[in-house]
């Protein structure tokens, strides 16, 4: 169960890492949109953090979040999916997420795509994943086929691709994850200049440890969980 006033003081102090790592860069912090990641806590939680002013929230999982949407329908938030999706669950994700984060394939795109011109949906918003840690249990676009996805995507009336995602490997010391933060970025500045500067905004890219040093390299949107909700209880 949530600790309200225990995660209002984690909030805070979050926000003074995001304030502390725009100013470093010579960033508005107002720039940075914090996506706390919900996955594992109950909808009581989400409305926790909800009062305490978080209003992006992240999810991995399309049949766990299905379980606590209908409690938390009546909250003005924007849900994020950031986990892997599979194909034959976009249907049901489509109605549930307003913002698909982890786009990785042309196939996936597709779908969602179809999914939403049978639906009649407003241009779904969402971010290709790419691949930064080379685990061969890691999801992402490999970043030679990327201008490929980008054309593809964007020719996706239904959707409105606004920027790329990545995870780079964990590490103990955050400072060695800067170079994979700054190739994302760089990778995102080649894309814009082939397809437009106004294109491809955002750039997804931080989590608890580690979005300091990704707020200095560029990141537009950081996925924060444990730093907020605290550590999960291990089954």
């Amino acid at each position: 169960m949530l600790d309200h006033q225990n995660f209002k003081e984690n909030l805070e102090r979050v926000q003074e890492r995001i304030d502390g790592a725009a100013f470093r860069a010579r960033r508005c912090s107002s720039e940075i949109t914090l996506v706390a990641v919900s996955k594992t806590h109950s909808a009581a939680d989400i409305h926790g953090a909800y009062e305490a002013g978080v209003r992006h929230f992240g999810e991995n999982r399309v049949q766990e979040w299905e379980s606590k949407q209908a409690h938390v329908k009546d909250l003005d938030a924007t849900w994020h999916l950031i986990g892997h999706l599979q194909s034959n669950k976009v249907p049901r994700a489509l109605p549930i997420f307003h913002r698909f984060d982890s786009v990785d394939t042309a196939a996936l795109a597709e779908r969602i795509e179809r999914a939403a011109a049978i639906g009649n949906c407003s241009p779904v918003r969402v971010l290709i994943e790419v691949k930064l840690d080379p685990g061969p249990s890691k999801s992402g676009a490999n970043e030679i086929e990327l201008p490929q996805l980008v054309e593809a995507v964007q020719r996706m009336p239904h959707l409105l691709l606004r920027g790329l995602m990545g995870v780079p490997p964990y590490f103990e010391d955050a400072e060695k994850a800067r170079s994979y933060f700054r190739h994302l970025r760089e990778l995102r500045d080649a894309l814009r200049v082939q397809f437009g500067a106004d294109s491809l905004p955002a750039l997804s890219m931080g989590m608890s440890h580690d979005f300091e040093i990704a707020i200095e390299e560029g990141a537009t949107e950081i996925r924060v969980g444990t730093a907020l909700f605290g550590e999960r209880e291990k089954a």
